[in-house]
């Protein structure tokens, strides 16, 4: 079965995921990610594509992301993707593909569920057994959001500006965010709408993808369609 189109709408937030080869590691140490934030940062700036969040696990990555424009996307993903695995070959004396095939989105409707990605790729390591608390792994934007450090790949998003009238007020706030954590479900459904490509939001969100992006945004039930009776037309 063809895949479907990415659904890339300038404006709108991507819960964006990508993979390791067979899974294998795509960092061996804490220069590899230095780099990879680097190479982020850069090709990101360049296309005005704004990162909200992220989180680099061993062998894959998220990023929330912020196209301004329907190409900024995937011309991001795609040339820091270039760009990394000639660094990672190079450095580490291998050739070949380091990505699991090309990298999954989810489009995400930002009213509902843009600071909830934040806090599910904040708690990501933590519910991977890496660590205890969010701020204990420095491989997040976690940190920059609850005021712990400056980080420069991150452009927060309106949804956490609105969160309070001061610096302390925000970051407070959305510690305590993420101190609450996710329930099950929401924690479910971010790992499977990004995994599918699937956008999350409701009816009218999806509605205004397909019609601007032009392809379905509602997964279908499995096997064939079912045929519909003549006679009861």
């Amino acid at each position: 079965m063809a895949r479907l189109p990415r659904l890339a709408i300038a404006g709108c937030p991507q819960h964006v995921l990508q993979r390791g080869n067979n899974r294998q590691p795509i960092f061996g140490d804490a220069a590899d990610r230095e780099r990879y934030l680097t190479l982020l940062l850069e090709h990101a700036t360049r296309l005005k594509v704004a990162v909200l969040a992220y989180v680099l696990l061993d062998n894959h990555v998220h990023l929330l992301l912020l196209p301004s424009d329907a190409s900024g996307l995937t011309q991001t993903m795609q040339a820091l993707g270039r760009s990394y695995v000639r660094y990672f070959n190079d450095r580490h004396g291998r050739s070949g593909t380091l990505w699991e095939g090309r990298y999954r989105s989810a489009p995400l409707e930002a009213s509902a569920y843009l600071l909830p990605c934040m806090v599910w790729m904040d708690t990501h390591p933590v519910r991977a057994g890496l660590c205890a608390q969010p701020g204990d792994w420095p491989w997040s934007s976690h940190r920059h959001y609850v005021g712990q450090r400056v980080d420069r790949v991150v452009t927060p998003p309106a949804a956490y500006w609105a969160m309070g009238n001061t610096p302390f007020a925000r970051e407070a706030a959305y510690a305590e965010m993420v101190r609450v954590g996710l329930d099950a479900a929401l924690v479910h459904a971010f790992t499977r709408f990004a995994q599918g490509g699937w956008p999350l939001g409701g009816a009218a969100f999806a509605a205004d993808l397909q019609a601007g992006g032009g392809r379905r945004t509602v997964q279908r039930r499995p096997g064939r369609p079912r045929k519909t009776d003549a006679s009861a037309a």
